[in-house]
């Protein structure tokens, strides 16, 4: 939750995250447009929003769990961590609401909330893996 945290701050913004991949996909593909460009930067930034949300969502499971435990699969417990999950989603917008060169949207936390069911159905496949 730190590392979500500290990339809602200027350090990930889209500013300072194009000043790489944009000579990147430049030196890769010369002649790229402007247009394409954005549109990768568009795909990995929100594909971020999504692996670290569904990161964290797996974490949760793994933390909901009791310890020495096996993996099993529970609906409360995938419940929960989809609703931790996506509640820290919107504290993540919140935050970045209050950043000047990040803005918090609402659309986030629904690709964050994505990131989050991911996981649960992840952590679902590895649960009842070989059990039926």
């Amino acid at each position: 939750m730190a590392l979500i945290f500290a990339g809602s701050t200027h350090r990930l913004s889209s500013q300072r995250t194009s000043r790489i991949l944009v000579p990147l996909l430049k030196s890769l593909f010369p002649n790229i447009s402007a247009e394409a460009v954005g549109n990768i930067q568009f795909i990995i930034r929100k594909g971020g929003h999504v692996s670290e949300f569904t990161i964290l969502s797996m974490l949760y499971l793994l933390a909901i769990r009791k310890m020495n435990q096996p993996v099993v699969w529970s609906w409360a417990q995938a419940r929960l961590a989809f609703l931790l999950t996506t509640l820290y989603a919107a504290t993540d917008e919140l935050h970045q609401s209050f950043e000047p060169t990040r803005q918090g949207l609402i659309g986030d936390v629904a690709i964050d909330s994505i990131g989050a069911a991911v996981g649960v159905g992840l952590w679902y496949l590895y649960a009842t893996r070989g059990k039926g």
